[in-house]
């Protein structure tokens, strides 16, 4: 009996492994990692998790294995000994996901189009749906395993922030936030003038008035083109705060957590304008008359 078992066990370590090049492992025991890992499909069992208690614990997280077939005990030698090769990226608070994209199909060999498939399977947000920050990924990542870790690791920061905020975490009301933070991002020239920005765009829609900035037409591929008059008269979208009142119907571009804040929480102004000054900053008025001595000032 006891050489049966052993002619058995032999014969099981031999039976390859098909996997991913990259490969998550979750965090848990040895039986639930061997466990999440058969759920996914892959051709793994118990026994695997006795073989794994003699070589060590396995890594969690990302890690690269190379290879889409492997001998077995080379597959779980793998698990406790791969380390993740890391890629280095950043969105810019401001950024819009089309110049994102872009940059991550380059620098990581990734389809664009796949990017956008699963970032609006993924997200729940047109825009914004990742926050802007710096991520680690590792070297081989697909485009489905970027876009869901990038929309999981946002998710939980908004998540956390609305509920310390307005006690739950609802995406509807989390897109406007997204929608205002989005267009203070743009329109600010630092940290400190977001929460007057936020009293403006406020401030301007309580009365009824028509937003009339420039950052709003910078959305998607037009992130970093200026805005000219051609621009405003032609363009038809909600992102027109010339032609059409109210907030645009998503969120511009990426933002960042001083420009949320701002959003939650403006200034208490009766600011209706600024205007950029020769220092870069903005100077705030209350009214069209003030506006445009800032305006003279400016020029």
């Amino acid at each position: 009996m006891a050489v049966v078992l052993i002619i058995a066990f032999a014969f099981y370590t031999t039976i390859p492994v098909r996997t991913t090049q990259t490969l998550f492992i979750p965090q848990g025991s040895i039986n639930k990692i061997i466990s999440q890992l058969a759920k996914k499909g892959y051709a793994v069992s118990i026994v695997d998790s006795y073989i794994l208690r003699t070589m060590g614990k396995p890594q969690t997280g990302w890690i690269f294995l190379g290879k889409n077939k492997m001998n077995r005990l080379d597959f779980l030698q793998k698990l406790t000994s791969s380390k993740a090769m890391i890629h280095k990226v950043t969105l810019i608070p401001g950024e819009t996901s089309e110049i994102f994209f872009d940059m991550l199909a380059k620098e990581l060999k990734l389809d664009p189009k796949k990017l956008y498939k699963y970032y609006h399977e993924f997200s729940p947000y047109p825009e914004a749906g990742i926050y802007a920050d710096t991520y680690y990924v590792p070297y081989g990542i697909k485009e489905k395993h970027l876009m869901h870790f990038l929309v999981r690791e946002s998710e939980k920061k908004y998540k956390a922030i609305s509920e310390k905020v307005y006690g739950i975490y609802n995406t509807k009301q989390w897109q406007k936030v997204l929608v205002v933070a989005s267009i203070i991002q743009k329109e600010a020239a630092n940290t400190k003038e977001m929460p007057l920005v936020s009293s403006v765009i406020y401030n301007r829609l309580k009365k009824g008035m028509r937003l009339q900035m420039d950052g709003t037409l910078n959305y998607g591929k037009y992130s970093h083109l200026k805005v000219t008059p051609e621009r405003i008269k032609s363009d038809e979208s909600t992102f027109n705060t010339y032609k059409h009142k109210g907030l645009p119907s998503s969120p511009i571009g990426s933002v960042s957590i001083a420009a949320i804040k701002a959003a939650i929480r403006p200034a208490k102004t009766k600011h209706l304008y600024f205007m950029k000054n020769k220092k870069g900053t903005h100077d705030f008025s209350d009214s069209f008359k003030a506006h445009r001595k800032n305006i003279k000032k400016a020029k």
